[in-house]
């Protein structure tokens, strides 16, 4: 059996989906490794510390899609590097499946078994296959960095002979995986910290950062979804938080925003008037700028500064720390690769609810329902 790492092709990844280190279960079980040259360059891993794992290396992209039968990746591969693909073999990675559906109908149409980590369900079993919370364990720290590079202020308290600095005043909307790290970081910064969620639950988890937690009332609206995540909620629900985040950014230094619904546009819940109550200097990090925004006036990819204030939208910040950001994703993956090969052989049980979540295709037909549903809806539009 081949498995094949590629050199992600899309546009400012860094990251790789396997690091030299974690080859050694798999040749121990008689799977052939082979990397494209360069795969792991900017992750600091270079094609002769792959070599001295045990894998080979190659240059022929083309051999590589067309020969492997398993191919982890960071980002889904293109419509033309899926038409090589041979028929039953597996990509495991970030397939965006409920945003772009249609992106993966060359490679379904071939039969290849396609598992998106977006999808892993949020269980106990499944943890250690988590690669959301992983990455957005990154992006919440370097959102935190950024902000603190950008702004104009210290973040810390200080007590100098020349008087004494106040400390920062951030403030995180949205307490899940990212959110809490943004917290955790600006704390350790030195900052003085708010934050808000719908979810009254996440308060307990905010308090224990030693944030201050901002709860509004919800009109007896039930914020809490699956799997952990907040629901998509009313605009009445919405305007709640709105207008106590608006209240917020006049008195904050730093706004990092986090919060998403899977498979929807992020919710809008930073309105114009927001940015133009925050000093000038200060800085907010939309998180949220691959779905759109939580900030109405955000630009994905774009900076911009507003009225003295700079309104950041990154798209992708773990691939601003590839090293960490390879090394936490390659675990994810080599977790869930211990799922599906048994022995160095294929072994694709979809009555495991880890992989039967997980996956978007199998054998030419879409598994995941809501994948189902918006191939349908895409073909009766087209």
């Amino acid at each position: 059996m081949l498995l094949g790492i590629l050199r992600e092709k899309s546009f400012g990844e860094t990251r790789v989906a396997l690091l030299p280190d974690n080859l050694k279960t798999l040749l121990a079980q008689g799977i052939t490794v082979s990397i494209e040259s360069g795969a792991g360059i900017s992750a600091a891993a270079s094609d002769a510390d792959y070599i001295a794992a045990g894998a080979t290396i190659t240059a022929d992209r083309s051999d590589l899609l067309t020969t492997s039968d398993v191919i982890p990746v960071v980002n889904a591969p293109s419509a033309a590097d899926q038409a090589l693909l041979k028929s039953g073999a597996v990509i495991i990675g970030f397939l965006k499946p409920l945003e772009a559906p249609a992106d993966l109908v060359t490679a379904i149409a071939l039969h290849v078994t396609l598992f998106s980590m977006e999808l892993v369900p949020r269980i106990s079993r499944a943890q250690s296959m988590d690669a959301l919370s992983s990455m957005a364990t990154v992006a919440g720290y370097k959102a935190v960095i950024d902000a603190a590079g950008s702004l104009p202020r210290l973040f810390p308290m200080l007590m100098t002979a020349a008087g004494t600095i106040p400390p920062a005043r951030v403030f995180v909307i949205g307490a899940g995986v990212a959110g809490l790290q943004a917290i955790a970081t600006a704390r350790r910064l030195g900052a003085v910290v708010e934050a808000y969620d719908v979810r009254a639950a996440a308060g307990e988890q905010v308090r224990s950062l030693g944030a201050k937690f901002l709860d509004v009332d919800l009109g007896g609206i039930s914020a809490e979804g699956g799997g952990g995540y907040a629901a998509e909620l009313s605009e009445e629900a919405l305007d709640r938080g709105r207008d106590l985040i608006t209240r917020t950014a006049a008195h904050s230094d730093v706004i990092i925003t986090t919060a998403q619904v899977p498979g929807r546009p992020a919710p809008r819940l930073i309105r114009r008037a927001a940015i133009e109550a925050m000093r000038p200097g200060s800085v907010l990090v939309d998180l949220a700028a691959p779905a759109g925004g939580n900030c109405e006036l955000t630009r994905p990819g774009v900076t911009q500064t507003l009225n003295g204030v700079t309104l950041m939208a990154p798209m992708n910040l773990p691939a601003e720390v590839p090293v960490h950001a390879s090394q936490l994703y390659a675990r994810n993956i080599l977790n869930f690769l211990t799922l599906i090969l048994k022995k160095g052989e294929l072994n694709i049980d979809l009555a495991d609810e880890v992989l039967a979540g997980a996956c978007v295709a199998h054998q030419g037909s879409p598994v995941n329902p809501r994948v189902a549903k918006l191939l349908e809806s895409a073909h009766a539009i087209g």
